[in-house]
Order: structure tokens, then C-alpha cells, then sequence
């Protein structure tokens, strides 16, 4: 059976308020990036699509609870999801809860092509802090670089830095970690320190600035496969180059 790879989009941004327009922008935002893409159904409990004629609406009335219920492209060959939810101050920088919104897209060409301007339309719609974009399974070895193991501690893979629990980094405008395509709103990139043009000309000349003067940031040319030497490494030296992601700078 061959497994089909993903790309797991997920934006952190401030709390929503009461009749908060920011649920609809980010849909809205990736049907704008991705041609075609039309977020018009919700699932079942036993998992079937139900069109949504009226999406917005719905959508508008039933964002409860700082976040707001899936929403989906209706086809399970070839399946788009993307919800939100509210965050606990407890679990979150700073003791200030967060929006948390969480896409899953087929990892295929047009996806590729269109990844960054899906995480950009995501996250300004958000009005997000910060997010990233990250194929499944690398996606997985970054988790290991805060998941607790029964002793305690992180266990990273691949010689990847630990990074500290969200709930113990101290501000929300730090990244709790990096991916293939980062979003880093401005007040994102002044935390950790970008740019600088003697030390990002790489990185910059794979990123861009948004309408709201945040960066869409790409570590590698291709999505982010830790397999390849080439891709670890330049994730690692990310890590380097901006100790301030996952609370690692000395305070």
C-alpha cells in the first residue's frame, strides 16, 4: 500500500474574540492560494462529507470556544482539512492563550507550488504570531525535539537540538521551533533577530515579506526531507543561527 505524504500547516496567533472575522479570513485565505480549492464541506460523525451551502455563515456561528469545527474540500481522494482551536494560557507563552489552526493538504505539485502562499494566507487571515508548513514525516522528528520521553527530558532525532515545552518559552512572539516554511510575523522576526544581511543572504534569498510586514521564510528548495543530508543540515544550522526558537538563548 503506498502512503501518501502530507503537509501539516499550522499558524499560532492571539486568542479570538467575540465575533472575531479572523476564522473566515484563514479559509478564505487558502482558497485564494490554492486554485481550485473550495472548503465547502463538514464531516459527519462517521467521517462522510455534508456540503455546506451556506459556509461563511456556518462557519461564523459556530466558531465557539477560540476555535471553530473542520472544514473540507469533500473529497476523500484527495482530502483538504483545516480547523482551529483555543489554546490554554496555562499551556502557551507567557500565560497568554492562543489560536492554534491546523491544515492538512496532499503533498503534490500544485500543493508545493502554492505551500508558501497557503501558509501566508493562513496566517495573515490568522493574524498569526507565527507558523510554519512542514511535510508529515519530517514534521514528526521535529515533535521529537519537545515531546517528553518516560525519563523526562526531549529525545530529538538526528542530532536536532531539545527545544523547551510551549507553556515554558517566555514570550508568544518565539517560534517553539522551525519547519520547511516559516511564517514569522514582524514582531516574530525582531524576537529571534531577522534579518540580518550579513548572516541571512541565504535565507533571504528564499523568502519573502507579506502585506502585514511579516516573512515567509523556506529552509531547502524542495520540501524538507530529513533523509537528505543537505535538508538536515540546513536545518540545524537554523537552529544555530537563531538560538531563540524553542527558548534555548540564555536569558
Amino acid at each position: 500500500m503506498t502512503s501518501h505524504k502530507t503537509l501539516i500547516v499550522i499558524v499560532y496567533a492571539p486568542a479570538l474574540g467575540a465575533n472575531d472575522g479572523r476564522t473566515l479570513a484563514v479559509v478564505h485565505g487558502m482558497e485564494k492560494a490554492l486554485p481550485g480549492l473550495r472548503l465547502e464541506w463538514r464531516l459527519s460523525k462517521g467521517g462522510r462529507p455534508i456540503a455546506l451551502p451556506q459556509r461563511d455563515a456556518w462557519l461564523a456561528e459556530n466558531t465557539v470556544d477560540g476555535g471553530f469545527p473542520l472544514v473540507c474540500n469533500g473529497d476523500a481522494s484527495y482530502p483538504v482539512t483545516v480547523n482551529g482551536g483555543g489554546r490554554p494560557g496555562l499551556l502557551s507563552p507567557g500565560g497568554q492563550a492562543q489560536f492554534e489552526v491546523h491544515a492538512e493538504l496532499p503533498l503534490d505539485k500544485p500543493v508545493i507550488a502554492a505551500a508558501a502562499a497557503v501558509l501566508e494566507g493562513m496566517a495573515e487571515g490568522a493574524c498569526a504570531l507565527w507558523g510554519r508548513a512542514t511535510p508529515d514525516d519530517a514534521a514528526l522528528d521535529i515533535a521529537y525535539q519537545t515531546a517528553p520521553t518516560p525519563q523526562g527530558p526531549p529525545s530529538p532525532r538526528r542530532g536536532l537540538p531539545a527545544l523547551k515545552l510551549f507553556e515554558h518559552i517566555r514570550s508568544p512572539e518565539i517560534p517553539y521551533y522551525l519547519g520547511w516554511l516559516n511564517y514569522w510575523s514582524d514582531a516574530a522576526a525582531r524576537a529571534i533577530g531577522f534579518p540580518d544581511p550579513a548572516r541571512d543572504a541565504d535565507l533571504l534569498s528564499r523568502s519573502r515579506r507579506t502585506a502585514s510586514g511579516g516573512w515567509v521564510v523556506q529552509l531547502t528548495d524542495a520540501p524538507l526531507d530529513l533523509d537528505n543530508p543537505a535538508h538536515l543540515d540546513a536545518l540545524k544550522q537554523a537552529y544555530e543561527r537563531f538560538p531563540e526558537i524553542g527558548g534555548r538563548a540564555a536569558p
